[in-house]
């Protein structure tokens, strides 16, 4: 009987119909997962107003869905190393399209805050477990820029939100932006049948046969007709998923991971906040908010797309150092006086090293960490990560407090984009490398299974 390496059968296959059909899927649901996450955004003028809601109480409300997608990062990351991501991303999947839909029946500030939580905890444990699945499907010599171009669906999520809300809120009121986040529930039966669970997983529970199917999806070649084979994969080594993340000369690496995570969200949602105020004060001709959103995540795109690019050609750490750096000299220069084409030209250039460069770590820790800790790697870094997305716009509004010079205010958010890129400095290359590259080094020193 044969024995397969899965690893190797996934890094030389060609890209063809089965990837397209992972990405697709992958894509879809992070539209509706970040859809989801700044609807709230979009009607919180409408609920400020019928609810009577201060600027501070706005806020807090607004700080529930981030508290639940903390926790939900933490919870689903190392849950779907024990059930599959599959499982894991059809119950983060229904957890926040269910309770979106529930937040249309709210009548007070209290029961809408329950369940922006609740929802929460879908929309940040859905995240590390579809790019985890997105990773360990896509081919090696283009496996960062899969994983980016399917993480792109954030910033589709993010203008599509806007575009539904100026078309539905003036004749449908705030409610029906919210029903729409319900529509995975519809796609639900077609997801469960299109979407597969982790290859690795299916191994090590067993399921060969099913298995099999999936490896001949991709690469026809890989199994004759009829031919029994068994399948060599890492076995599901001993201990809490947690403790493992700082085994085998990782400790270091994970810490150093969990900072730029904390200091790129604290980035995005500091820019995403305040921004706009800041620029507003400094007197600058931005026009509707409307196009300095489209400006920033049309800079996103690019720079996560582009980025998986070239992460692809010399190396993600590379990449990510020099995206960093930039997004310290570009929020920097913000502060200075600028004509209007220099002003969103850096706006752009923000996006693309703030809100992209957050897609480029997921690709990054996604690759760094074998297949059995993936989404427990990918879900804690995110999980202490939204720790800065929450820190993001308290420190803008310090700021805005303490009267301090335009340009110091930049420089202060500039800052975090440095230290980022001095925390991906210490990461280890070497293991990531050869984590990347060939992840079959690390299989043979393993028993074969079946």
């Amino acid at each position: 009987m044969r024995t397969i390496n899965i690893q190797q059968v996934i890094d030389d296959a060609r890209f063809g119909s089965f990837h397209w059909k992972v990405l697709f899927w992958c894509f879809l649901i992070i539209i509706f997962d970040v859809y989801d996450l700044v609807i709230y955004g979009v009607v919180l003028p409408i609920l400020m107003k019928e609810w009577n809601l201060t600027p501070m109480e706005a806020g807090t409300l607004g700080s529930y869905a981030l508290f639940g997608m903390m926790f939900g990062a933490l919870i689903f990351g190392p849950l779907a190393d024990k059930i599959g991501r599959k499982k894991s991303i059809i119950i983060c999947l229904v957890l926040f399209s269910v309770f979106t839909l529930v937040s249309t029946l709210a009548v007070e500030p209290f029961q809408f805050g329950l369940s922006r939580f609740i929802a929460g905890l879908g929309i940040g444990g859905l995240m590390p477990n579809a790019v985890a699945l997105i990773t360990e499907y896509a081919p090696k010599k283009m496996r960062s820029l899969l994983t980016t171009i399917m993480f792109s669906g954030y910033a589709v999520g993010g203008m599509l939100s806007a575009g539904l809300g100026m078309l539905l809120l003036p004749s449908f009121g705030w409610q029906s932006v919210f029903y729409v986040g319900a529509i995975p529930l519809v796609l639900l039966p077609i997801i469960l049948k299109y979407l597969p669970d982790s290859l690795g997983f299916l191994v090590r529970s067993g399921k060969n046969e099913e298995a099999s199917k999936i490896v001949s999806k991709i690469d026809p070649n890989a199994i004759a007709a009829n031919e029994k084979v068994t399948f060599e994969t890492p076995e599901k080594v001993p201990g809490a998923s947690l403790v493992q993340l700082f085994k085998n000369k990782r400790g270091i690496s994970t810490v150093m991971f969990w900072i730029a995570f904390f200091m790129c969200l604290l980035m995005v949602y500091g820019l995403n906040s305040w921004l706009p105020k800041l620029m507003n004060q400094a007197g600058y001709p931005l026009g509707s908010s409307l196009s300095f959103l489209l400006a920033l995540n049309v800079g996103a795109m690019i720079g996560a797309i582009g980025g998986g690019w070239l992460g692809d050609k010399f190396h993600l750490r590379k990449v990510l150092i020099i995206f960093l750096s930039l997004a310290a000299i570009s929020l920097s220069l913000l502060g200075f006086k600028s004509n209007t084409f220099v002003l969103y030209l850096l706006i752009g250039m923000a996006g693309a090293t703030t809100i992209g460069t957050q897609i480029l770590l997921y690709a990054y820790v996604a690759q760094f960490y074998p297949m059995d800790i993936r989404s427990t790697g990918i879900g804690w870094a995110s999980g202490v990560g939204r720790l800065g997305g929450m820190a993001g716009p308290i420190l803008g509004g310090a700021l805005l407090s303490m009267g301090l010079p335009f340009e110091a205010n930049f420089m202060i958010f500039a800052i975090p984009g440095a230290i980022g890129a001095l925390a991906i400095c210490f990461v280890s290359l070497k293991y990531a490398y050869v984590n990347k590259v060939t992840s079959q080094v690390e299989l043979q020193t393993e028993p074969k299974l079946g």
